[in-house]
């Protein structure tokens, strides 16, 4: 089976129903549609420890299925991976607008620009994991430096 066939469950998630396929740049569609989530999302703020482990549990089952479709290690096409890893940073900024296109914008810096240790993991792990940790990371880099400038200083 070829990737993406939508009428598969995980193909239909890993393309974030669809938006996978827009082009140019499936990777900021895919962020922007997590921002949009979040916005949308009833209680977020409150419910995230509970949210966002459970649907990184369900990026890494199925960034690791789709992989095995794929005849790539992390197929541009695959953006569920950037939806958590943007959920990841807005998980540390305030219900603002300024927050939100902070975190849209500093995830796709780190997404895009791969600091280490971001490149390191894109580069040395593979497969489910592999398609989705670096997003985990470079989410984790946006959300700190935000959580530090909106609450530390």
């Amino acid at each position: 089976m070829h990737f993406p066939n939508l009428r598969k469950p995980t193909h239909l998630l890993a393309t974030w129903f669809g938006i996978g396929l827009l082009r140019p740049a499936p990777g900021t569609w895919g962020s922007l549609a997590g921002v949009l989530l979040w916005f949308f999302l009833p209680n977020a703020h409150t419910l995230i420890w509970l949210i966002l482990p459970l649907f990184i549990l369900l990026s890494w089952y199925v960034c690791a299925e789709v992989n095995k479709d794929s005849d790539s290690d992390d197929h541009s096409s695959i953006v569920i991976d950037e939806v958590a890893g943007i959920l990841v940073a807005l998980a540390f900024v305030p219900h603002t607008a300024l927050a939100y296109f902070g975190a849209f914008a500093l995830f796709r810096l780190f997404d895009i620009w791969k600091p280490w240790p971001i490149s390191w993991v894109d580069k040395n792990i593979k497969g489910g994991w592999g398609i989705l940790f670096d997003d985990l990371l470079a989410g984790l880099f946006a959300g700190v430096i935000l959580f530090s400038l909106f609450f530390l200083i």
